[in-house]
């Protein structure tokens, strides 16, 4: 039996499925019932009759669908794969915004700890950032943790004063503007579809801004038939599945996530068969990280 027979034998047995990140390795998307954004894996978790769900992700991802669905099992494949934006805010800080600013919205980025959630009002996505800061009644806007996608959504919401907070994606963040426009350089036929966790000076040269799903509906529907991917390296697979008659090209080499390529498919299987990293959180952090995320969903319909 192969690996990947196993993985559907357990699966059935187990009554479970499997969510991946459109991040991790394309063989881990190919064998995933559902592969999505934070946002769409979030929402996901919350609609499924499976007793047990793999996260294929980083740990966030799996405390987030814990969190959503303290009765099911939530396995994530290797415990250690890891987001250091999700750690990139203090507590203190956001105690300290509250106590300065009294008409005050704590709007907390979800690729961040359970812990940070907790003092959260609401949670947001890179696909419903904008959505949801636009519906808050909240003059101030204290975004955490990460300052670029904060500063693109207050570009995109002048009517609000935002607060940020000194934190990033180190993947997206290395992208300089020179990098782009030599790749731009390179393929002045292309469009550029960027993440906004990329700076703002390299967000000036987008095409197109927009999260991982965002992207790949851009590129799908698009007439154009060649895109140069400001984002994470693993939504070339999603992109080339959709459209295998168009050109994607990365802007630069190695442009990977450390923890989303620790997910491999010995990791989903083992996971599934010794039901081993488990996602454990607290029923008074369950309970206090909850409702920013409710909200979200609720916010974002």
């Amino acid at each position: 039996m192969t690996v990947k027979e196993e993985i559907q034998s357990l699966k059935k047995e187990k009554n479970a499925i499997i969510l991946a990140h459109y991040y991790v390795p394309g063989e881990v998307q190919e064998i995933a019932d559902y592969i999505g954004d934070s946002f769409y894996l979030s929402k996901l978790a919350t609609q499924t009759d499976a007793d047990t769900l793999v996260l294929c992700g980083v740990s966030f991802m799996g405390e987030s669908a814990k969190i959503l669905n303290p009765d099911k099992t939530v396995l994530l494949p290797d415990a250690s794969a890891d987001c250091p934006m999700a750690h990139m805010a203090d507590i203190e800080t956001i105690k300290k915004m509250r106590q300065q600013y009294s008409d005050l919205a704590v709007v907390c980025y979800i690729n961040s700890t359970a812990e940070l959630k907790k003092h959260a009002d609401v949670c947001v996505t890179s696909a419903n950032a904008l959505k949801i800061v636009k519906a808050l009644p909240n003059k101030y806007i204290y975004f955490i943790p990460d300052e670029n996608l904060g500063h693109y959504v207050a570009s995109q919401v002048p009517e609000k004063i935002f607060l940020f907070n000194d934190g990033r994606c180190p993947i997206h963040a290395q992208l300089t503007r020179q990098t782009l426009e030599k790749a731009k350089a390179a393929h002045p036929e292309a469009q550029v579809l960027i993440h906004p966790e990329c700076t703002p000076d390299v967000l000036a040269l987008a095409d197109y801004i927009g999260s991982t799903s965002g992207i790949i509906q851009y590129a799908t529907q698009s007439s154009a038939d060649s895109f140069i991917v400001c984002t994470e390296d693993g939504v070339l697979y999603e992109l080339q599945q959709k459209n295998p008659q168009k050109h994607f090209y990365m802007v630069q080499e190695n442009f990977s996530c450390p923890g989303m390529k620790q997910i491999t498919l010995e990791k989903v299987k083992d996971a599934l068969k010794y039901n081993q990293h488990r996602v454990e959180v607290s029923e008074d952090l369950q309970k206090a990280s909850l409702s920013p995320l409710y909200k979200m969903l609720e916010l974002a319909k």
